[in-house]
């Protein structure tokens, strides 16, 4: 999937229980997932080519909220420039099966994340 630097790219649901998630979006919407473990599921496009976002056990976007997600082409150059423009990081760069991200809050408190793929 090509991805345009800082732009929206992907957004995470909240999972308390990612098997009760999973189990109601298929029955519900139909949706089918990518299993990543017991924290994460990655929610196919219709298409079947490739992922439109997740459900997540450890979603910074809180409970029952929505983590928006950045793509970047250089996660380092984005934090920084969250930084320094007024933002306050959440959770620092950190990697993933795929590549590497990091959270943060805007001025107006929304958290958001940023992810570069490997």
């Amino acid at each position: 999937m090509e991805s345009t630097h800082h732009t929206i790219a992907d957004v995470e649901l909240a999972a308390d229980d990612l098997a009760v998630s999973t189990a109601f979006y298929a029955a519900a919407f139909g949706w089918s997932v990518d299993d990543y473990g017991p924290t994460y599921a990655g929610i196919r496009a219709s298409s079947g080519d490739g992922e439109v976002g997740g459900l997540n056990t450890s979603n910074s976007g809180g409970p029952g909220g929505a983590l928006v997600l950045l793509t970047s082409d250089d996660v380092d150059a984005s934090l920084a420039a969250v930084e320094t423009t007024g933002g306050r990081v959440v959770t620092p760069v950190e990697a993933y099966s795929g590549g590497r991200r990091f959270t943060f809050a805007d001025p107006a408190g929304t958290v958001l994340g940023v992810f570069q793929s490997d």
